[in-house]
């Protein structure tokens, strides 16, 4: 059955042309025909608003220019939003540490591994200062070049037992036991740490203010989509709903 959008055809060859601008969609066939149909549409309220550009882009851009007016969300309205979504603007708990690292092994191998890191263990309590040296001589992690330093990181970042030994850390110092991973046996040193925080509204404030434009202009699209499709007639095709 062909499909008529007020009287006006969207032909099969037009569908099949289209269908390429919309491989990613789950039915690249029902993309192209929704695009189609709306691009119709705009068209046919272009020209009756008397709109006559050189192409169908500029006809419809000059229409959409025309009709919908987006208002920049004011200082008032940043503010609410940030207030009633605190949790959208709360930085996450962060640290800054340093490991070695000594392998897990198998069997007798295993055992000499976690001997010989306890030793070092041992060693780097009793002289903190001694940490960077003792990483460039026995990790096995290519942090080791660099003292050991893991840079900054946050929660989610790390496997678990190892996140959980470094936020279970005081700043400044050395985790009291060895902390065992996939990746083998760890000795941490937690050089610093804080917890998660609020970002100010001034720091956010105009990233804010163009989201929240930015969802004013689709929502008045979206609404205006949704008019012209329910003053249509569309033969051959059902549109999804537009609520």
């Amino acid at each position: 059955m062909a499909i008529i959008v007020n009287g006006v055809e969207i032909k099969e060859d037009m569908i099949a042309s289209e269908q390429g601008n919309h491989t990613e969609a789950p039915s690249a066939r029902d993309a192209a025909i929704q695009e189609l149909i709306l691009r119709e549409l705009l068209l046919q309220k272009a020209t009756a608003a008397g709109i006559h550009t050189e192409t169908a882009e500029e006809a419809i851009g000059t229409l959409l220019e025309n009709e919908i007016k987006v208002t920049e969300a004011d200082e008032a309205a940043c503010q609410a939003f940030y207030d009633s979504n605190p949790e959208s603007f709360t930085r996450g708990e962060m640290a800054v540490a340093s490991h070695i690292l000594f392998p897990l092994g198998e069997g007798l191998a295993a055992s000499l591994a976690k001997s010989k890191a306890e030793g070092v263990l041992a060693e780097v309590q009793a002289n903190p200062a001694r940490f960077a040296a003792l990483a460039s001589e026995h990790s096995t992690c290519p942090s080791g070049k660099q003292g050991g330093s893991l840079g900054q990181f946050g929660r989610g970042q790390m496997v678990p037992e190892f996140e959980a030994a470094v936020f279970a850390t005081e700043a400044g110092q050395i985790t009291p036991a060895l902390v065992e991973t996939q990746f083998g046996y760890h000795i941490i040193q937690v050089n610093e740490r804080s917890s998660g925080d609020k970002v100010s509204f001034e720091e956010v404030k105009e990233r804010l203010q163009a989201f929240l434009t930015d969802m004013a202009g689709r929502k008045l699209m979206h609404d205006y989509l949704a008019k012209l499709v329910a003053d249509a007639k569309i033969e051959g095709y059902t549109l999804p709903a537009m609520a």
